[in-house]
């Protein structure tokens, strides 16, 4: 496994160089860029047919900053540069466990302090070249596929504290008994909660500025299953616990050991028996092989956003695009989740995982919202 990127770059080249970015934090920045990528595309599509449209912004150019851009611009950097300039100083440290120096309360103070005086003087600069004599208000067209780089932002913060929150519902009894770990950690994220929040926060962005919330949320939809599938590969390559159950079944002869079951060595958990001769963090490895369910989930989704990208411009009626996508996500997961390792709810005799639950709903409502946006659409435009 690959905790962090010098892993992958010692084994790949056989050089040690290290690095202090964590590979499964790598893959969901990849996830985003792919994500806004294809949103991208799919909104200038979606502008250029005539279902969305580009808006009028009034703009004052060329009045000067408001002290408050000044006082951001020189929180910012004093808070980069007090963590970076002290991560510098003990690199070796951060190398190994960037977590750590980036949670704690240390940092360089003269850093910061320099990080702000250069932010101001960018700041000033910055303000300085785009004054005017007097200030100008025109009206400037904002087309939807501008408005990515903010919804990118907005569905990141938005999926990350959902991803908390629905992942400390599900493991209550570890954040009780820890609740400050459990809610700095880096790891502990469920993807649904991140779904659900992330892109709630989305679809009111959109209504927000005008944006016609179906037709943005259809135009996402073969991104979130591209983001989706790059970021369990991260989970893969960095081994952080969303295996599945131990399999013990013999190989069939046409499937590779590796995809069949594995047992995750130098995960980034340090789930498992210590690797004899190991030494540093990741030291771990599981004592027997289990299905690697993110692997599945990855390839599956791979194969379902072929589809949805292959059927985008043949799907007519506003909103199936986006149901489709909850049925198949809704589909996949639900399966997978028969061999992975999550607790379930107990609800009488009935007991299913959080993930089992929300997958089931998701295909109900891509269901029914198949069937209700299509009689709509064939009484609004009768034959």
């Amino acid at each position: 496994m690959y905790p962090t990127i010098s892993y992958f770059i010692k084994d790949i080249f056989g050089v040690n160089i290290p690095l202090p970015f964590p590979t499964f934090g790598f893959l969901v920045a990849l996830a985003f860029f792919a994500a806004a990528y294809f949103f991208a595309k799919e909104l200038k599509r979606k502008e250029y047919e005539g279902l969305l449209f580009a808006s009028l912004k009034t703009t004052t150019f060329g009045k000067p900053f408001p002290i408050q851009e000044y006082i951001s611009s020189a929180l910012m950097g004093f808070i980069i540069a007090w963590k970076l300039f002290y991560a510098i100083g003990n690199y070796s440290e951060f190398a190994s466990d960037p977590q750590k120096i980036i949670l704690s309360t240390n940092g360089s103070i003269l850093g910061g302090i320099l990080g702000a005086a250069v932010m101001l003087l960018f700041k000033f600069l910055e303000d300085k070249k785009q004054r005017l004599p007097e200030p100008e208000t025109k009206e400037v067209e904002f087309h939807p596929y501008q408005h990515v780089g903010n919804m990118t932002m907005i569905a990141a913060v938005g999926g990350i504290l959902g991803a908390k929150l629905f992942h400390n519902l599900e493991e209550w009894n570890d954040f009780v008994n820890n609740p400050i770990e459990a809610l700095l950690s880096f790891s502990g994220l469920s993807i649904y909660g991140g779904l659900i929040i992330g892109g709630a926060s989305v679809v009111f962005y959109a209504w927000k500025n005008k944006l016609h919330p179906i037709h943005v949320m259809d135009a996402c939809a073969p991104a979130l299953m591209m983001a989706y599938a790059i970021g369990r590969i991260g989970c893969h390559l960095s081994g952080d616990g969303d295996w599945g159950i131990i399999n013990t079944l013999d190989t069939p002869s046409f499937i590779p050991n590796w995809l069949w079951a594995y047992n995750y060595p130098n995960n980034v958990v340090s789930e498992g028996i210590p690797i004899e001769g190991c030494t540093g963090l990741y030291c771990h490895v599981l004592p027997q092989s289990v299905y690697p369910t993110p692997l599945y989930e990855s390839i599956i989704s791979l194969l379902f956003f072929a589809m949805l990208w292959y059927f985008r411009k043949k799907i007519t009626v506003p909103g199936v695009m986006f149901c489709s996508y909850m049925i198949m996500n809704g589909v996949e997961r639900f399966f997978v989740e028969k061999i992975r390792i999550n607790p379930p709810y107990h609800i009488g005799n009935f007991k299913a995982t959080q993930a089992e639950i929300i997958s089931v709903l998701l295909v109900v409502v891509g269901i029914i919202g198949i069937w209700l946006l299509t009689k709509k659409y064939k009484i609004a435009k009768p034959n």
